[in-house]
Parts: structure tokens; C-alpha cells; sequence
């Protein structure tokens, strides 16, 4: 059932109610079963965190709803079960207000209910400790100075801006070149967070046809338009508590921007159908490729959003700016790349270093990642040579003469060439071409009619 036994805590007075939950408890091999005969003994194990504990009414020393308030106090998490010989109405009521799970008086059918009630709750802990462990590896994968490597001057100042950023809620707005990073930084700053331990919620805005990027971060209530057969919870409401990515703000529509302007203010969102506010407590990281002081000079967007989103700016360098980072990020991408596909470990050749030392990179880390990957794909050495790295992509953009194309099939011919060199990213094939990310859905979705 679970990696880790359920641990179960029994405090009981009684010897022989003691022993008898203790032994059907003791039946299921994924429980691990400690008893008490007192409040005092129980109360001093508490720091061992018991999963579950079912607890008598009327212990000897402690009365069981002073020890149901210290073990409230001591560790939320921990699920108590209160036992007693009695049913008092106004007591269970008292009881569940404390922040019991349950209440079960001692009837010949205490066994079967005891079960049951513990067998639900077992599902609930695992799944629990099962989000537990995967955050933990999350947090551990995202810890900053093992995700965002280099040693250059360029990227240690970005070190020491997300330093700053992780002890407080400011919003943080991450800039640079596409394939620089900008999402790995957002997920490094929230995992090692104080909201860490909740929802990390990332939408790319662009990517979001416009009818539906408003219900899809505010949510709506069931019939709200047409199609609308349920309640949708937005993207705000399930980053409560945790940290909203909005990647590529700089392509929102400024009837948009006005919105989101007024849920940054209020801390409140309305959804779509309902004129009732609905709270939102969650940290703000959006990014863009875009100058956004330019797009607001421009008249693209807005400046009252654009001093909003400011907070904290972090300026992701492009890789040709980063010298040898190039080769600690490729000896990087090797290593996870071989282990992750069961190759064997290749090095880079002294004349593979200095042609990669001599690129641009336009799509920056990306990019060398993917070079990476092809290149310890196809070599069939222990070490990756120069010839190994194809590195004038823009070959796959010529376009034959003598084809007998129209210019709307040359345009396709192109889009899906700078797409494949970029890895699908919309917003950096659209700078590339220096054309609107609307243009090329647009282009994509004639081609499919």
C-alpha cells in the first residue's frame, strides 16, 4: 500500500481494549501499532509524529480533549480517533470542532468501525505522503544551485537576485531571450520557498486561444456560456497558497491586462457567471522575452500592469554572454542525457569544446541541449568530436526555387522549419521571423482546414 508503514497510535487505560485494538489493528501488515496506557507516556512519544491516533475519552491523568488540543497544537496533520464508552451528542459535536476525525463508542461492533474508519483514512495518508516524497524530489530537483548551473559572473548575479526572492511574496517578473531559463528559474524560486509546499501553477499565455484564456484563469460557474456544463476552477484559485507562472505576459490582449490588473490590486478574482469574489492568496512570477518598458512606450501594454508585475526583475543572460558556462551546461546535458537513456558516459573532444565555445546560440540553453542530446545520439565513440554538433541550423530554412509552391505553402515551409529549430516554441519563432504569434496560429490553423 505504501512505501512507508502507516504508523498507528492506540492510548488506552483499559488492558483489555488496549490489547484487543492493538491485535486487530496489529492484522493489517501495513500498520504499525504502538500502545499507551496514559496521557503522559503518549504525550512524551508525541515528537515520533504518529499518522493516526485513536484516543480514550476518559484517560487516568489527562482528560482526552486537553490531550486532543495539545496534539492539535503539536502536529495538525496527525488524525485523531476518540473512543468512549458513551455517546454524548454535545461532546462528539465539541470534539469535531477540536479537529477530531472521528468519534466511536465502545460497542460490541468497535472492531469493524475502527477498521473501516482507519482504512479510509490509510488511503488519505498514503496518497498524502506519496505527494509528500514527490515534492520533496521536486524541491530537491529545483534546488537552484544544482538546476541552474554555471560559474560565469553573468549567471551568479542571477544567484544572488533569486536569493533575494525566496524569504519574502514579491512578485518576480524574469526576463531574457527565449530558451535562456525563465521557467526553470520560476520553479527554482518557488521549491525552495516558503510556499514550497504548495501548487507551482504555470500557464503560457500565448499558447491560450483568446476566448479562453479568461475562463481559464479565472474560472467559470456551470452555464456560464455556452458549453459551459460544469464549474471550472481558474488557474488563480488552484495556485492559492503556492506561486502562478504566467509565462510570455507580454502577449497578453490588453482587455485582458485590465483584468488581471485588478485581480493583482483586490487579491480577488470573479468567475466567469458569478458576481461573487472569490479570495486568492498566491505569489506572482510572470516572464517575458518582450522589453515590456518598450510595449508600454509602445502602447501595447499596460503601465499600471507593467509597475504591478516589477516587483523584483531578474535578467536571465543569454548564453553567449556566459564563456565557459557553455561546456558546464554541455558536460551537464551529457551526463544526465547518457544516464537517463542507458548510454554510455561520452566527453566532449578538445576540438567539439572550442566549436562550441565559438557559437552563438541563438536559442540559448535550449538549444544546446538539444545539440547535446542529437550529438550523444548519433556518435557512436566514447567522445563526442566536433563534426558530431550540426550547428548551422538555418540550412533547414531554404526554400528550393524551383518548387512549385504558393507563397501561403513558402510561408508554412518556413514557419514549421524555424518551429522545428526552436522546439516548438511559438514565441521565439514568431521574433525570429519578426511576425505575431497570432499570425503563425493563425497560418497553422488554415493549413488543417
Amino acid at each position: 500500500m505504501s512505501e512507508r508503514p502507516v504508523k498507528i497510535f492506540v492510548v488506552e487505560d483499559n488492558e483489555w481494549y488496549n490489547k484487543l485494538l492493538v491485535y486487530t489493528l496489529s492484522l493489517i501488515p501495513d500498520y504499525q501499532v504502538k500502545s499507551f496506557f496514559n496521557a503522559r507516556d503518549f504525550l512524551n512519544s508525541l515528537h515520533e509524529s504518529p499518522d493516526i491516533v485513536t484516543l480514550d475519552y476518559r484517560l487516568p491523568d489527562i482528560s482526552g480533549l486537553e490531550v486532543l488540543k495539545r496534539i492539535r497544537q503539536e502536529n495538525s496533520e496527525i488524525q485523531v480517533i476518540l473512543i468512549s464508552e458513551q455517546e454524548d451528542i454535545d461532546l462528539v459535536v465539541t470534539l469535531l470542532k477540536e479537529g477530531a476525525y472521528d468519534y466511536i463508542t465502545k460497542s460490541p461492533d468497535i472492531k469493524d468501525r475502527l477498521l473501516n474508519t482507519i482504512q479510509n483514512l490509510s488511503k488519505d495518508i498514503v496518497l498524502k505522503n506519496e505527494i509528500s516524497s514527490l515534492r520533496k524530489e521536486i524541491q530537491k530537483k529545483y534546488s537552484f544551485r544544482q538546476s541552474l548551473l554555471g560559474e560565469s559572473p553573468a549567471i551568479k548575479s542571477v544567484f544572488e537576485l533569486i536569493d533575494k526572492a525566496l524569504d519574502t511574496n514579491i512578485t518576480v517578473i524574469i526576463t531574457g531571450e527565449t530558451g535562456t531559463g525563465k521557467e526553470l528559474v520560476a520553479k527554482a524560486i518557488h521549491y525552495n520557498s516558503k510556499r514550497k509546499d504548495k501548487s507551482f501553477v504555470a500557464v503560457n499565455v500565448p499558447a491560450i486561444p483568446s476566448e479562453l484564456i479568461e475562463s481559464e484563469l479565472f474560472g467559470h460557474e456551470k452555464g456560464a456560456f455556452t458549453g459551459a456544463s460544469f464549474r471550472r476552477i481558474g488557474r488563480f484559485e488552484e495556485a492559492d497558497g503556492g506561486t502562478l507562472f504566467l509565462d510570455e505576459i507580454g502577449e497578453m490582449e490588453q482587455n485582458l491586462q485590465s483584468k488581471l490588473l485588478r485581480v493583482l490590486q483586490e487579491k480577488e478574482i470573479v468567475r466567469i457567471g458569478s458576481n461573487k469574489p472569490v479570495k486568492t492568496d498566491c505569489r506572482i512570477i510572470a516572464a517575458t522575452n518582450k522589453n515590456l518598458k518598450e510595449e508600454v512606450k509602445k502602447g501595447k501594454f499596460r503601465e499600471d500592469l507593467y509597475y504591478r508585475l516589477l516587483g523584483l526583475p531578474i535578467e536571465l543572460p543569454p548564453l553567449r554572454e556566459r564563456a565557459n558556462d557553455i561546456l558546464i551546461l554541455a558536460r551537464h546535458f551529457i551526463g544526465s542525457y547518457c544516464k537517463e537513456n542507458d548510454l554510455p558516459l561520452k566527453k566532449l573532444s578538445a576540438e567539439a569544446q572550442k566549436k562550441l565555445l565559438s557559437y552563438s546560440f541563438p536559442g540559448n540553453v535550449r538549444e544546446l541541449k538539444s545539440l547535446v542530446e542529437l550529438a550523444a545520439t548519433l556518435s557512436v565513440r566514447e567522445e563526442l568530436e566536433a563534426g558530431d554538433f550540426v550547428l548551422d541550423m538555418d540550412e533547414t530554412l531554404s526554400v528550393v526555387a524551383g518548387d512549385d509552391l504558393t507563397l501561403r505553402e513558402y510561408e508554412l515551409r518556413i514557419i514549421r522549419a524555424t518551429l522545428r529549430k526552436f522546439n516548438n516554441d511559438i514565441g521565439a519563432t514568431a521574433k525570429k521571423l519578426d511576425i505575431g504569434v497570432s499570425t503563425i496560429y493563425r497560418i497553422l490553423k488554415e493549413e488543417k482546414e
